[in-house]
């Protein structure tokens, strides 16, 4: 795995080469494309280092604040590039991604593996929960939006920014209660290998590679009107699909890894908890940075969005309610995650 994400960041060279010498905007969107991918593996590592010298409970923190940082650059260089479509569907593409895609490819295998896997119900089921609430929350200004009569988009605004101030607090409180009532940060320390970067290191690795991947997301960004009339593709279907992937690499692999060691409850909580994340945290903060950015981003999504991202929370709640996973429940979760793709990608742009 290490060796394959060093092998990558070649990608991050061929962007500057062809930025440098006015290459072929797919090739300059898909090397990007690419080389955020382990830079976002470097950052999540660097994270994780300097989580052994805080301790489990800052290290949580840590890593909450920090787990989406390689998105959260990418979209709000979209924002200040006014693609604010693509910024809306790479939420949407996050959530599904998390709760179908992965945690799908997580039981699959860890189904194949070892049978029937267990967990503990409390945490799934707080997750699980707090992830129709936060779905909930994203439902509401769009309807307001869109069905109630001589609503101006001012008002939408308003709606949006109140919404978003809710939907941090929540996140705030998860936080303050998952570290009161449960071990799962000291579990995954547990699991994890002793610190071979200095402080002095890991913040410079931190650094170099959140700089790295601002440079990549703007090459990204400023390409991405060329790849859909090159490639036929909708911005939309680019935001669903493909920003959600590459940004959250590193934590999709760490889910998986965890479901192949028989700790099924770990690979539920980064999952749903990256899931929690972008719609508690991430989505939250686009809505003031937009603001501030001058590009207002409201929380309105299409029915199609909001039908799918329900339907997914009510799935992992499902899953979530008796404590246990296996191999078919995994393939149901990818099979659902490769309908609502094909969906997307025939939705007009």
């Amino acid at each position: 795995m290490k060796h394959l994400m060093y092998g990558l960041l070649v990608f991050v060279l061929i962007t500057i080469l062809a930025e440098l010498f006015h290459g072929s905007p797919v090739v300059i969107f898909f090397a990007a494309s690419i080389g955020v991918v382990p830079l976002a593996w470097l950052l999540g590592q660097a994270t994780e280092e300097l989580a052994f010298y805080t301790g489990p409970k800052l290290g949580g923190l840590l890593n909450a604040t920090l787990g989406n940082a390689a998105e959260l650059i990418i979209t709000i260089t979209a924002i200040n590039a006014g693609l604010l479509d693509l910024v809306k569907a790479s939420i949407t593409g996050s959530i599904l991604g998390n709760v179908l895609l992965i945690l799908g490819f997580s039981i699959f295998l860890g189904g194949m593996k070892f049978g029937i896997q267990r967990f503990d119900r409390t945490q799934a089921g707080v997750n699980s929960t707090m992830l129709i609430l936060s779905i909930i929350a994203l439902v509401v200004p769009s309807v307001f939006g869109q069905t109630i009569d001589q609503v101006s988009h001012d008002n939408v605004e308003y709606l949006s920014l109140g919404v978003a101030v809710v939907m941090m607090i929540i996140y705030a409180l998860s936080i303050f209660f998952s570290f009161k009532i449960t071990s799962t940060q000291d579990e995954l320390m547990e699991d994890a290998h002793a610190p071979t970067w200095s402080i002095r290191t890991s913040v410079i690795v931190l650094v170099v590679s959140t700089i790295a991947i601002a440079y990549l997301s703007e090459a990204l960004v400023g390409a991405v009107e060329s790849v859909v009339e090159t490639i036929g593709v909708s911005e939309f279907f680019l935001g669903i699909i493909l920003i959600p992937l590459i940004g959250n690499v590193a934590e999709h692999v760490v889910a998986v890894q965890m479901a192949l060691k028989n700790k099924m409850e770990l690979s539920l909580a980064i999952s749903l908890g990256s899931s929690l994340q972008i719609a508690l945290f991430v989505a939250p903060l686009l809505v003031f940075v937009s603001l501030a950015l001058g590009n207002p981003l409201t929380l309105t999504f299409n029915l199609f969005e909001l039908v799918a991202l329900f339907a997914a929370a009510l799935i992992a709640s499902m899953i979530a309610q008796d404590g246990e996973s296996n191999w078919l429940e995994g393939a149901q979760l990818l099979g659902v995650y490769a309908i609502i793709s094909l969906a997307f990608f025939f939705l007009p742009s």
